[in-house]
This record gives C-alpha cells, sequence and structure tokens, in this order.
C-alpha cells in the first residue's frame, strides 16, 4: 500500500486530497494545527472509502516541532503499515486574508512567511529522508500567484509568499529529480473552503454574496470546491502523471478568463 502525508488535511483543500488518495488505496498520515474536529472527520471520511488514516497535530509555522512529527511518522509508518518510507507529500496547510499594502504589519508579512513558505520549505527538508525515491510531491498555491492571475488589492504579502512557492517548487523538482521525486503545484482559483478567512469563519458561507460575484467572474460557471482540486492533487501524485516534474497547474474552472 502507498501512503500519503497531506499537511493541512483537516478541512477544505487538504482534507479533500486526503479522501481522494484514499479512494485510490493510499494510506493517509494527515496533520491538523487549530481543527482537531475536522482531522477526526478526515480519518472518518477515509475510513468510509475502505481507508487507512492517522492524524497528528502540527503547526507548520514552527520549525522547531519537525523533528518530533519526523519521528511521529517514522513510528507510524511502521506500526500500521510496515513501512520505512512514504510515497506522497501534500503541503496544503495554510490560511487566507488579504490586507492593503500599507497596513500590512511586520507580523502579519511573518505569519505568512513561516505559514505559506517557510514551514513547507524545511518540513519537506525534514520529511525527504523518509519520501521513497520515485515518490511525488505537491505543493497548494494559489492563482493569486501566476503571472496570468488577477492582481487583486490586498494580497500583495500573501500572493508574494506563494509566488515564493512556485519557485521554490520548480528548483526542488530539479534537485530531487535524480532520486525520481517528482514535484509539482496546484494553483486554486476562489475554492470554498476554510482559507477563505483569516479569522476561521466557515469560508464563503460567511458572505454569500460573494459567491455569485466570484461564479460569474468564472469560465465554467461556479465557486471552486475542495474537491475539485483534491482530485488534481491526486492525479499528479498518481502514476498516470509519472512524466509530469515542474509544473505548475491553475485549477480555477478558468477564473479571470
Amino acid at each position: 500500500m502507498r501512503v500519503a502525508v497531506v499537511v493541512g488535511g483537516s478541512s477544505g483543500i487538504g482534507q479533500a486530497a486526503a479522501v481522494e488518495l484514499a479512494r485510490r488505496g493510499a494510506g493517509v498520515i494527515v496533520t491538523y494545527s487549530g481543527n482537531p474536529a475536522g482531522a477526526k472527520d478526515t480519518v472518518a471520511a477515509v475510513e468510509r472509502e475502505g481507508g487507512t488514516a492517522v492524524a497528528f497535530r502540527l503547526d507548520v509555522g514552527r520549525t522547531e516541532e519537525f523533528p518530533a512529527f519526523r519521528e511521529q511518522v517514522v513510528s507510524v509508518l511502521r506500526e500500521k503499515w510496515q513501512r520505512e518510507t512514504f510515497d506522497y507529500l501534500v503541503n496544503s496547510a495554510g490560511f487566507g486574508g488579504m490586507a492593503m499594502f500599507e497596513d500590512v504589519t511586520e507580523e502579519l508579512f511573518d505569519r505568512f512567511l513561516r505559514v505559506l513558505l517557510k514551514g513547507p520549505y524545511f518540513l519537506t527538508q525534514t520529511l525527504v529522508p523518509l519520501l521513497t525515491d520515485g515518490g511525488a510531491i505537491v505543493n497548494v498555491s494559489s492563482s493569486s500567484a501566476l503571472p496570468t492571475g488577477s492582481a487583486d488589492v490586498g494580497y500583495t504579502a500573501y500572493a508574494a509568499m506563494k509566488g515564493g512557492l512556485n519557485v521554490w517548487s520548480r528548483m526542488l523538482a530539479k534537485e530531487l529529480a535524480v532520486r525520481g521525486i517528482r514535484v509539482n503545484t496546484v494553483s486554486p482559483g476562489p475554492t470554498r473552503t476554510r482559507l477563505a478567512d483569516a479569522d476561521g469563519v466557515v469560508g464563503f458561507d460567511a458572505y454569500p454574496e460573494v459567491i455569485p460575484i466570484l461564479a460569474g467572474q468564472t469560465a465554467l460557471g461556479r465557486l471552486g470546491e475542495p474537491g475539485d482540486v483534491g482530485v488534481a492533487i491526486a492525479a499528479l501524485l498518481g502514476d498516470e502523471s509519472r512524466w509530469i516534474t515542474a509544473q505548475n497547474v491553475e485549477v480555477s474552472g478558468g477564473f479571470g478568463l
């Protein structure tokens, strides 16, 4: 059985990716930070698919937690799957929100940096010795950081970190190619997730008036759902994408076309 580590798997895109990977026969290790109930829901959803999952708490913004998390991964791989390595890594933890340039504080900037760029960078560095040769990584970015993306106001800090994630992913694909490890990025457009609100409100449900506006700006005529992105992540990790690496795939339903 193949095993995936899904970072930020307690809701939204990470949760959808974990469940889709389970449907495809993978065992799943998911992490959560402030949403333990959501992590339990993910594990239950995986088990309903006939799969196996475990959940561990991890704050991606705190690199000092990474060595202990690595040891948790090592232990559970041996105990539950009789493995020394895992096959897939999904970096999907994060938070959203906007702030006008003049209102971005160093504290907010550093929080974006820790969670959206520094965290994935050093967590991947910590875990990649356990990633099997021929494995795959998918990092979750944002259409706001694409050269063709919409340059909306209020996203200078957020999009800057996602842009850094995109460049890092491409460079990492080159370095890990010697081990046959593929690295790709998905860039969702507006998606119905908790990340739509930096204060932790359940996303667009708190702002229903925004949904028809965004749907009207999307070629396929609706807001994205976590499952739309989760299935793309699973496909990029799978053998059907074995010749795809260093790519950034926009998964937005044609937002802004």
